[in-house]
């Protein structure tokens, strides 16, 4: 993925990198070290913060990996970088050490934390947030359920993993669109159709109809002419009811999603893919390449020459398009919109569909690397102890709307956001609606509002936060340990982008705001016999409220200013 290049406000980490860098070319200029032999690969500049504090901020291994191309040993390849750290980077660095065997061990100055967070704060809203020289324009297709039933517990978590994925994608300054794809045609919409049929008529649902309120509820609001022109001579009752239900529960879909907080800047629909001719497009640019073939009566991709076990059916020998013939068509059409990169996003049960596509892609003429898919693992639901079980069919399930009155929207996204999209996990409902520090979506809040009522405490004082962070650390290890935890935002959303997750924006909200309630804890925040003291522990802290704000921001959760 294309890496952002800078920064609405900087990170600690990427200074570092830059300073690193520096100093590497300074000894080359230096004679210090000689520059990579031109059949070498040049090593790219990595820094990551030390598992064990005491080892400082920053850590980089860049003297290890110049050991071999350089022929010099790393210890004293970090020597030389070391030195020119010491007397280039300025004030960055309060120490720079080498420690065994090759490692360059770096301590931010208090300076260097106090102009980042005088930066961050001008950066306001735009704090944590990334640009990019050359964004990617990525499509990400997620949620995408079929219209024949309101959006289930159980086929909402592609919703909130899309949406928070979408979000972060964007933090880091990609150019995303986010699409949904539904089926409008084919079996299950006549199944639908044929159980509202059912329902009008005072009849019995199908075996394989679909049940519950909502079909109740379309049967009696079928408006007269679409129920004359269903019931006319020669209609297809099941085709013309299935089209007007499929409406009219996308429409549902859509409410619902709203209400999370979702939007889509594309809706799609299978049937126009055949419409507008992309599948027939699709299958004679298949069809030039050499990868078709008819056999049965059947029209087949030759999937197996891309190392798929078996070849796959595009028309079936009555002429009938398969989903896969959709899908290729999909591919071409998106790509057509001049997009760099396609991200789906779907469910664990269709990890079988996954090489046909990337396949049909590649045979295309389109870089499969661009062709992604994110699987989402399953969620089960528990209240009380007991799993909620869901059958669309069936009528038994728990809507997303149930979920959201159950929870809110502010709990059901973090809980969603704290797990890995692969991950199965157990969403415990009785937790996720809980007002304590067990909850830690409240937890969080919590913090964000303790720190409102800080600042309004302290304004009715006459007491304000002071106007440059310069000076206000002064050595003060609890206040350098807040400013550290503060200022890692911007690197935590550059790892959120790259891994295409949003745990690690969670877990950082959770370390924040535990670090903020032990600052607040060890230190007298308004303290009105010492102005000057007070205003500097305000700016720190509303640094903190500031970080919070952000983060919970790009989660799509509120920030509460009371609780």
């Amino acid at each position: 993925m294309t890496q952002p290049t800078s920064h609405a406000a900087p990170s600690l980490r990427a200074a570092g990198r830059i300073a690193i860098e520096t100093a590497w070319q300074a000894a080359i200029r230096s004679g210090a070290l000689p520059p990579v032999p031109p059949d070498a690969v040049v090593p790219t500049v990595e820094v990551e913060h030390p598992a064990d504090p005491s080892h400082g901020d920053l850590a980089s291994n860049l003297a290890m990996k110049l050991a071999r191309p350089l022929r010099r040993p790393p210890l004293a390849i970090a020597e030389a970088i070391a030195t020119e750290l010491r007397t280039s980077a300025g004030d960055i660095f309060a120490s720079v050490e080498v420690a065994a065997p090759g490692f360059l061990n770096l301590r931010l100055s208090d300076a260097a934390l106090e102009r980042a967070l005088d930066v961050a704060r001008t950066a306001d809203a735009g704090f944590g947030r990334l640009t990019s020289d050359q964004p990617r324009k990525v499509d990400v297709e997620f949620v995408s359920a079929n219209p024949t039933g309101p959006l289930t517990v159980g086929n909402a978590r592609g919703a909130f993993v899309g949406d928070l994925l979408c979000r972060v994608l964007e933090a880091a300054g990609q150019d995303v669109t986010r699409e949904y794809y539904f089926n409008d045609s084919g079996a299950q919409i006549e199944h639908l159709g044929a159980s509202v049929a059912a329902l009008k008529r005072g009849e019995p649902v199908p075996e394989d109809g679909y049940h519950g309120a909502y079909v109740e509820q379309l049967a009696s609001d079928v408006p007269a002419d679409v129920w004359a022109a269903a019931t006319s001579d020669g209609a297809e009752a099941d085709k013309v009811l299935g089209a007007w239900a499929s409406v009219r529960v996308r429409h549902m879909i859509e409410a619902s999603l709203e209400r999370l907080g979702v939007r889509f800047d594309v809706w799609k629909s299978e049937a126009s893919l055949h419409d507008e001719g992309w599948v027939s497009r699709a299958v004679e640019r298949l069809r030039e390449g050499g990868h078709v073939y008819e056999a049965d009566g059947a029209t087949w991709f030759r999937s197996t020459t891309f190392g798929d076990d078996k070849d796959r059916v595009i028309h079936r020998s009555d002429g009938r398009p398969t989903y896969f013939a959709a899908d290729i068509g999909y591919v071409t059409e998106k790509f057509s919109r001049g997009f760099d990169h396609l991200i789906y996003i779907w469910g664990v049960d269709h990890h079988g569909t996954i090489a046909r596509n990337k396949n049909a892609a590649q045979a295309m003429g389109f870089d499969p690397d661009h062709y992604e898919v994110l699987l989402v693992g399953w969620v089960r639901f528990v209240m009380d102890g007991v799993e909620v079980s869901m059958s669309k069919r069936a009528g038994t399930f728990v809507t997303l709307d149930d979920l959201l009155d159950a929870v809110g929207v502010d709990a059901a996204r973090w809980f969603f956001a704290s797990r890995a999209a692969h991950v199965a996990f157990d969403f415990d409902i009785e937790q996720a609606r809980a007002q304590s520090a067990d909850n830690p979506v409240y937890y969080v809040q919590y913090a964000h509002a303790r720190i409102c009522s800080i600042l309004r405490k302290a304004a009715e004082a006459g007491i304000v936060p002071a106007s440059t962070f310069t000076g206000t650390l002064d050595g003060d290890t609890v206040a350098q340990g807040l400013a550290r935890e503060v200022l890692r935002l911007p690197e935590v959303v550059e790892d959120a982008a790259a891994a295409q997750a949003t745990h690690g924006v969670t877990a950082y909200a959770t370390g924040l705001a535990t670090v903020f309630h032990g600052y607040y804890r060890d230190r007298r925040v308004v303290d009105p016999a010492d102005p000057a003291t007070s205003a500097a522990r305000l700016a720190l802290v509303d640094a903190a409220r500031l970080a919070l704000r952000n983060t919970l921001g790009l989660l799509g959760i509120s920030t509460p200013e009371q609780m």
